[in-house]
Protein backbone atom coordinates (compact mmCIF):
# COMPACT_ATOMS: atom_id res chain seq x y z
CA UNK A 1 0.00 0.00 0.00
CA UNK A 2 2.67 2.14 0.96
CA UNK A 3 3.95 2.22 -2.72
CA UNK A 4 0.69 2.98 -4.50
CA UNK A 5 1.00 5.73 -1.90
CA UNK A 6 3.94 7.09 -3.01
CA UNK A 7 2.45 6.93 -6.95
CA UNK A 8 -0.90 8.37 -6.37
CA UNK A 9 0.70 11.18 -3.96
CA UNK A 10 3.34 12.10 -6.46
CA UNK A 11 0.25 12.46 -8.90
CA UNK A 12 -3.57 13.51 -8.55
CA UNK A 13 -4.57 11.15 -10.49
CA UNK A 14 -3.60 8.44 -13.06
CA UNK A 15 -6.04 6.55 -15.55
CA UNK A 16 -7.64 2.75 -14.66
CA UNK A 17 -5.31 1.27 -16.91
CA UNK A 18 -2.00 2.78 -15.03
CA UNK A 19 -3.75 1.66 -11.69
CA UNK A 20 -3.86 -1.88 -12.81
CA UNK A 21 -0.63 -1.93 -14.26
CA UNK A 22 1.14 -0.90 -11.32
CA UNK A 23 -1.05 -2.78 -9.20
CA UNK A 24 -0.88 -6.23 -10.88
CA UNK A 25 2.81 -5.60 -12.01
CA UNK A 26 4.97 -3.09 -10.98
CA UNK A 27 8.15 -5.30 -10.38
CA UNK A 28 8.23 -4.77 -6.73
CA UNK A 29 4.81 -4.36 -6.15
CA UNK A 30 2.80 -5.69 -8.49
CA UNK A 31 0.30 -8.37 -7.65
CA UNK A 32 2.40 -10.81 -9.86
CA UNK A 33 5.58 -10.10 -8.65
CA UNK A 34 4.66 -11.35 -5.08
CA UNK A 35 2.76 -14.42 -5.07
CA UNK A 36 1.70 -17.53 -6.91
CA UNK A 37 -1.73 -16.90 -7.72
CA UNK A 38 -2.93 -20.44 -9.36
CA UNK A 39 -4.75 -23.50 -7.62
CA UNK A 40 -6.80 -24.22 -4.34
CA UNK A 41 -4.05 -22.27 -1.85
CA UNK A 42 -4.04 -19.24 -4.17
CA UNK A 43 -6.47 -17.05 -5.29
CA UNK A 44 -8.29 -18.62 -8.45
CA UNK A 45 -7.77 -21.77 -10.73
CA UNK A 46 -7.64 -22.00 -14.48
CA UNK A 47 -8.93 -25.04 -16.97
CA UNK A 48 -4.65 -26.68 -17.46
CA UNK A 49 -5.51 -26.28 -13.30
CA UNK A 50 -8.84 -28.36 -13.68
CA UNK A 51 -7.83 -31.17 -16.01
CA UNK A 52 -5.41 -32.45 -17.93
CA UNK A 53 -8.18 -33.22 -20.51
CA UNK A 54 -8.10 -29.42 -21.63
CA UNK A 55 -4.43 -29.47 -22.27
CA UNK A 56 -4.71 -32.26 -24.38
CA UNK A 57 -7.04 -30.94 -26.57
CA UNK A 58 -4.48 -27.76 -27.13
CA UNK A 59 -2.12 -30.28 -27.98
CA UNK A 60 -4.02 -32.24 -30.88
CA UNK A 61 -5.40 -28.50 -32.15
CA UNK A 62 -1.75 -27.67 -32.44
CA UNK A 63 -0.65 -30.85 -34.19
CA UNK A 64 -3.20 -30.72 -36.77
CA UNK A 65 -1.87 -26.92 -36.91
CA UNK A 66 1.76 -28.18 -37.66
CA UNK A 67 0.58 -31.19 -40.06
CA UNK A 68 -1.54 -28.02 -42.16
CA UNK A 69 1.58 -26.37 -42.29
CA UNK A 70 3.32 -29.45 -44.13
CA UNK A 71 5.29 -30.40 -40.74
CA UNK A 72 8.28 -28.45 -41.18
CA UNK A 73 11.31 -28.76 -39.55
CA UNK A 74 11.17 -26.43 -37.25
CA UNK A 75 7.81 -24.03 -36.26
CA UNK A 76 7.63 -21.85 -32.35
CA UNK A 77 5.26 -22.36 -29.96
CA UNK A 78 4.68 -19.19 -27.86
CA UNK A 79 2.53 -19.64 -24.37
CA UNK A 80 1.26 -16.28 -23.57
CA UNK A 81 1.38 -15.95 -19.64
CA UNK A 82 2.59 -20.03 -18.65
CA UNK A 83 0.91 -19.42 -14.72
CA UNK A 84 2.40 -22.06 -12.78
CA UNK A 85 3.59 -23.94 -15.43
CA UNK A 86 0.53 -26.91 -15.62
CA UNK A 87 -0.21 -26.39 -19.35
CA UNK A 88 3.52 -26.31 -20.63
CA UNK A 89 4.05 -29.76 -18.67
CA UNK A 90 1.21 -31.53 -19.84
CA UNK A 91 1.88 -29.93 -23.08
CA UNK A 92 5.25 -31.74 -23.41
CA UNK A 93 3.94 -34.80 -22.32
CA UNK A 94 1.12 -35.04 -24.75
CA UNK A 95 3.39 -34.39 -27.55
CA UNK A 96 5.74 -37.07 -27.20
CA UNK A 97 2.59 -39.23 -28.54
CA UNK A 98 4.06 -37.74 -31.82
CA UNK A 99 7.63 -37.68 -31.80
CA UNK A 100 7.77 -36.15 -35.73
CA UNK A 101 5.86 -32.88 -34.13
CA UNK A 102 7.63 -32.99 -30.69
CA UNK A 103 11.00 -33.09 -32.83
CA UNK A 104 9.86 -29.79 -34.83
CA UNK A 105 8.69 -27.84 -31.71
CA UNK A 106 10.27 -25.00 -30.33
CA UNK A 107 8.39 -23.81 -26.83
CA UNK A 108 8.98 -19.74 -25.85
CA UNK A 109 7.45 -18.72 -22.69
CA UNK A 110 6.41 -15.20 -22.25
CA UNK A 111 6.06 -14.31 -18.33
CA UNK A 112 6.14 -10.86 -17.29
CA UNK A 113 6.27 -12.18 -13.21
CA UNK A 114 9.75 -12.78 -12.17
CA UNK A 115 8.43 -15.25 -9.25
CA UNK A 116 5.79 -17.07 -11.88
CA UNK A 117 9.18 -17.64 -14.34
CA UNK A 118 11.27 -19.43 -11.48
CA UNK A 119 8.41 -21.44 -10.42
CA UNK A 120 8.54 -22.23 -13.85
CA UNK A 121 11.97 -23.27 -14.34
CA UNK A 122 12.04 -25.26 -11.13
CA UNK A 123 8.98 -27.16 -12.67
CA UNK A 124 9.86 -27.25 -16.80
CA UNK A 125 12.90 -28.79 -17.42
CA UNK A 126 13.37 -29.52 -21.12
CA UNK A 127 15.73 -28.38 -23.76
CA UNK A 128 12.89 -27.85 -25.91
CA UNK A 129 11.43 -24.54 -23.66
CA UNK A 130 12.60 -21.24 -23.43
CA UNK A 131 12.04 -18.12 -21.93
CA UNK A 132 11.46 -14.62 -23.81
CA UNK A 133 11.53 -10.77 -22.68
CA UNK A 134 9.69 -9.83 -26.12
CA UNK A 135 8.21 -10.71 -29.10
CA UNK A 136 11.67 -9.86 -31.13
CA UNK A 137 13.00 -12.70 -29.67
CA UNK A 138 11.39 -14.68 -31.86
CA UNK A 139 13.51 -14.86 -35.06
CA UNK A 140 12.14 -17.75 -37.62
CA UNK A 141 8.85 -18.99 -37.79
CA UNK A 142 6.45 -20.53 -38.69
CA UNK A 143 4.79 -19.39 -34.73
CA UNK A 144 1.47 -19.99 -32.98
CA UNK A 145 0.55 -18.06 -29.83
CA UNK A 146 -1.48 -19.27 -27.12
CA UNK A 147 -2.94 -17.78 -24.40
CA UNK A 148 -5.21 -18.74 -22.13
CA UNK A 149 -6.77 -16.42 -19.54
CA UNK A 150 -4.11 -14.03 -20.89
CA UNK A 151 -6.01 -11.28 -22.25
CA UNK A 152 -8.72 -10.74 -19.29
CA UNK A 153 -5.34 -9.86 -17.23
CA UNK A 154 -4.23 -7.27 -19.16
CA UNK A 155 -4.80 -3.67 -18.10
CA UNK A 156 -7.88 -1.79 -19.50
CA UNK A 157 -9.33 1.84 -19.88
CA UNK A 158 -12.86 2.18 -19.11
CA UNK A 159 -15.02 4.86 -20.32
CA UNK A 160 -18.80 6.89 -19.87
CA UNK A 161 -20.83 7.76 -22.06
CA UNK A 162 -22.91 10.09 -20.71
CA UNK A 163 -25.48 12.78 -22.36
CA UNK A 164 -23.27 12.20 -25.48
CA UNK A 165 -19.95 13.00 -23.95
CA UNK A 166 -17.06 10.43 -22.90
CA UNK A 167 -15.72 10.08 -19.45
CA UNK A 168 -12.41 8.27 -18.30
CA UNK A 169 -12.71 6.69 -15.42
CA UNK A 170 -9.13 7.99 -12.86
CA UNK A 171 -7.89 6.72 -9.24
CA UNK A 172 -6.66 8.72 -7.26
CA UNK A 173 -5.61 9.02 -3.11
CA UNK A 174 -8.41 10.67 -0.73
CA UNK A 175 -7.50 10.14 2.85
CA UNK A 176 -5.59 7.00 2.62
CA UNK A 177 -8.36 5.32 0.61
CA UNK A 178 -7.96 4.86 -3.52
CA UNK A 179 -10.88 6.85 -5.14
CA UNK A 180 -12.01 6.06 -9.09
CA UNK A 181 -13.82 8.95 -10.30
CA UNK A 182 -14.64 9.68 -14.55
CA UNK A 183 -13.37 13.37 -16.10
CA UNK A 184 -13.77 14.26 -19.26
CA UNK A 185 -12.07 11.79 -22.19
CA UNK A 186 -9.15 13.26 -24.08
CA UNK A 187 -10.00 14.06 -27.82
CA UNK A 188 -7.34 11.32 -28.86
CA UNK A 189 -9.40 8.56 -26.81
CA UNK A 190 -12.36 9.49 -28.33
CA UNK A 191 -11.60 9.08 -31.33
CA UNK A 192 -10.00 5.73 -30.98
CA UNK A 193 -13.16 4.54 -29.65
CA UNK A 194 -14.91 5.81 -33.01
CA UNK A 195 -12.61 4.29 -34.60
CA UNK A 196 -13.46 0.63 -33.03
CA UNK A 197 -17.61 1.61 -33.10
CA UNK A 198 -17.70 1.45 -29.40
CA UNK A 199 -19.83 4.44 -29.12
CA UNK A 200 -23.13 3.67 -30.38
CA UNK A 201 -24.85 3.34 -26.77
CA UNK A 202 -24.39 4.68 -23.20
CA UNK A 203 -22.98 3.10 -20.33
CA UNK A 204 -19.01 2.15 -19.62
CA UNK A 205 -17.07 1.23 -22.24
CA UNK A 206 -13.76 -0.62 -21.74
CA UNK A 207 -11.05 -0.29 -23.91
CA UNK A 208 -7.46 -2.30 -23.77
CA UNK A 209 -4.98 -0.18 -25.12
CA UNK A 210 -2.30 -2.25 -22.88
CA UNK A 211 -3.76 -5.56 -24.64
CA UNK A 212 -3.53 -4.29 -27.80
CA UNK A 213 0.26 -2.66 -27.80
CA UNK A 214 1.14 -5.96 -26.27
CA UNK A 215 -0.20 -8.45 -29.04
CA UNK A 216 0.54 -5.22 -32.08
CA UNK A 217 4.11 -7.53 -31.71
CA UNK A 218 2.38 -10.38 -31.97
CA UNK A 219 0.52 -9.84 -35.00
CA UNK A 220 3.94 -8.64 -36.88
CA UNK A 221 5.06 -11.97 -36.34
CA UNK A 222 2.55 -13.75 -37.36
CA UNK A 223 1.81 -11.65 -40.49
CA UNK A 224 5.75 -11.91 -41.40
CA UNK A 225 6.23 -15.33 -40.50
CA UNK A 226 3.19 -17.40 -41.05
CA UNK A 227 1.00 -19.00 -38.40
CA UNK A 228 -1.57 -18.00 -35.73
CA UNK A 229 -2.41 -16.79 -32.49
CA UNK A 230 -5.04 -18.78 -30.58
CA UNK A 231 -6.80 -17.21 -27.16
CA UNK A 232 -9.34 -18.61 -24.40
CA UNK A 233 -11.09 -16.09 -21.83
CA UNK A 234 -13.87 -15.52 -20.05
CA UNK A 235 -16.02 -12.41 -22.16
CA UNK A 236 -18.42 -11.84 -24.57
CA UNK A 237 -19.43 -11.37 -28.61
CA UNK A 238 -22.18 -8.58 -28.25
CA UNK A 239 -20.44 -5.79 -26.84
CA UNK A 240 -22.60 -4.98 -23.22
CA UNK A 241 -21.10 -1.71 -21.92
CA UNK A 242 -20.85 -2.07 -18.45
CA UNK A 243 -18.15 -2.25 -16.16
CA UNK A 244 -16.92 -6.03 -16.03
CA UNK A 245 -13.90 -5.21 -13.75
CA UNK A 246 -13.35 -7.47 -11.16
CA UNK A 247 -10.62 -8.49 -8.66
CA UNK A 248 -10.83 -11.39 -6.47
CA UNK A 249 -9.00 -12.78 -3.49
CA UNK A 250 -8.70 -16.27 -1.92
CA UNK A 251 -11.20 -17.14 -4.50
CA UNK A 252 -13.70 -14.44 -2.98
CA UNK A 253 -14.51 -11.16 -4.75
CA UNK A 254 -12.56 -8.53 -3.21
CA UNK A 255 -12.69 -4.61 -3.63
CA UNK A 256 -11.03 -2.70 -6.41
CA UNK A 257 -9.32 -0.79 -3.92
CA UNK A 258 -8.84 -2.77 -1.11
CA UNK A 259 -6.10 -5.43 -0.42
CA UNK A 260 -3.95 -3.61 -3.47
CA UNK A 261 -1.33 -6.18 -4.12
CA UNK A 262 -2.69 -8.63 -2.87
CA UNK A 263 -5.71 -9.38 -4.80
CA UNK A 264 -6.46 -10.10 -8.53
CA UNK A 265 -8.15 -7.60 -11.22
CA UNK A 266 -9.16 -8.78 -14.44
CA UNK A 267 -11.56 -7.51 -17.10
CA UNK A 268 -13.81 -10.00 -19.56
CA UNK A 269 -13.28 -10.01 -22.81
CA UNK A 270 -14.98 -8.34 -25.74
CA UNK A 271 -14.21 -10.89 -28.43
CA UNK A 272 -15.89 -8.79 -31.22
CA UNK A 273 -13.43 -5.82 -30.19
CA UNK A 274 -10.47 -8.33 -30.13
CA UNK A 275 -11.29 -9.97 -33.40
CA UNK A 276 -11.78 -5.81 -35.13
CA UNK A 277 -8.28 -5.62 -33.72
CA UNK A 278 -7.48 -8.64 -35.57
CA UNK A 279 -8.23 -7.55 -38.78
CA UNK A 280 -7.43 -3.75 -38.55
CA UNK A 281 -3.82 -5.73 -38.03
CA UNK A 282 -4.01 -7.49 -41.52
CA UNK A 283 -5.05 -11.26 -39.66
CA UNK A 284 -7.81 -13.12 -40.62
CA UNK A 285 -10.56 -14.50 -38.14
CA UNK A 286 -12.60 -17.68 -37.68
CA UNK A 287 -16.02 -17.97 -35.94
CA UNK A 288 -15.24 -17.37 -32.35
CA UNK A 289 -16.89 -20.51 -30.45
CA UNK A 290 -17.42 -21.01 -26.92
CA UNK A 291 -14.99 -22.96 -25.14
CA UNK A 292 -17.83 -26.10 -24.51
CA UNK A 293 -18.20 -25.66 -28.69
CA UNK A 294 -14.46 -26.09 -28.93
CA UNK A 295 -13.32 -28.79 -26.79
CA UNK A 296 -16.10 -31.06 -27.85
CA UNK A 297 -15.10 -30.26 -31.28
CA UNK A 298 -11.58 -31.01 -30.78
CA UNK A 299 -13.21 -34.49 -28.92
CA UNK A 300 -12.70 -33.73 -25.60
CA UNK A 301 -15.90 -36.13 -24.34
CA UNK A 302 -14.15 -38.97 -26.25
CA UNK A 303 -11.07 -38.65 -24.77
CA UNK A 304 -12.56 -38.72 -21.43
CA UNK A 305 -14.42 -42.01 -21.98
CA UNK A 306 -11.00 -43.58 -23.39
CA UNK A 307 -9.16 -42.11 -20.40
CA UNK A 308 -11.80 -43.16 -18.13
CA UNK A 309 -12.39 -47.19 -18.63
CA UNK A 310 -9.33 -47.98 -16.48
CA UNK A 311 -10.58 -45.78 -13.46
CA UNK A 312 -11.74 -46.76 -10.52
CA UNK A 313 -15.62 -44.97 -9.34
CA UNK A 314 -13.87 -42.45 -7.35
CA UNK A 315 -11.93 -41.32 -9.67
CA UNK A 316 -13.64 -41.07 -12.87
CA UNK A 317 -16.60 -39.24 -10.77
CA UNK A 318 -13.95 -36.58 -10.05
CA UNK A 319 -12.63 -36.38 -13.46
CA UNK A 320 -16.21 -36.21 -15.24
CA UNK A 321 -16.59 -33.16 -12.49
CA UNK A 322 -13.57 -31.39 -13.53
CA UNK A 323 -14.97 -32.07 -17.59
CA UNK A 324 -18.33 -30.77 -16.43
CA UNK A 325 -16.94 -27.91 -15.34
CA UNK A 326 -15.21 -26.95 -18.80
CA UNK A 327 -17.92 -27.59 -20.98
CA UNK A 328 -21.04 -27.10 -18.76
CA UNK A 329 -23.05 -24.12 -20.01
CA UNK A 330 -23.72 -23.15 -16.58
CA UNK A 331 -19.74 -23.23 -15.53
CA UNK A 332 -17.21 -22.48 -17.83
CA UNK A 333 -18.49 -23.60 -21.15
CA UNK A 334 -20.34 -20.66 -22.08
CA UNK A 335 -18.69 -17.63 -20.40
CA UNK A 336 -15.48 -18.72 -21.94
CA UNK A 337 -14.67 -18.20 -25.82
CA UNK A 338 -12.35 -19.22 -27.94
CA UNK A 339 -10.74 -16.64 -31.35
CA UNK A 340 -8.62 -17.46 -33.71
CA UNK A 341 -5.88 -15.53 -35.83
CA UNK A 342 -4.41 -16.32 -38.17
CA UNK A 343 -1.75 -15.49 -41.51
CA UNK A 344 -4.18 -14.71 -44.37
CA UNK A 345 -2.10 -17.25 -46.48
CA UNK A 346 -2.91 -19.69 -43.67
CA UNK A 347 -6.29 -22.08 -44.25
CA UNK A 348 -6.24 -24.04 -41.30
CA UNK A 349 -9.66 -23.65 -39.73
CA UNK A 350 -9.92 -27.49 -37.47
CA UNK A 351 -12.85 -26.90 -35.02
CA UNK A 352 -13.84 -23.15 -36.55
CA UNK A 353 -16.11 -24.77 -38.99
Amino acid sequence: MKKINKILSNKSKITMDNYMDIVLYDKKFGYYQKKNPFGIKGDFVTAPNISNLFCEMIAIWLVSFWENLKKPNNFYFVELGPGNGDFCLVLLKSLKNFPEAFKAINIMLYEKSNRLKKIQKKRIVSKKVSWIKNFKDIKKGPVIFFGNEFLDALPIKQFKIINSNIFERYASLKKNKVNFFYEKAQKKHVNKLKNYKLLKNNGVIEYPEHGFRELEGVCKKIEKLNGGALFIDYGYVIQKNQDTLQSIMNHKFNNLGDNIGKADITSLINFSLYKRYFNYKNLYVENILTQSEFLQKMGIVERFKIVSKKMNISDKSNLYSRLKRLIDPNMMGENFKVIFAKNKKCNFSLAFK
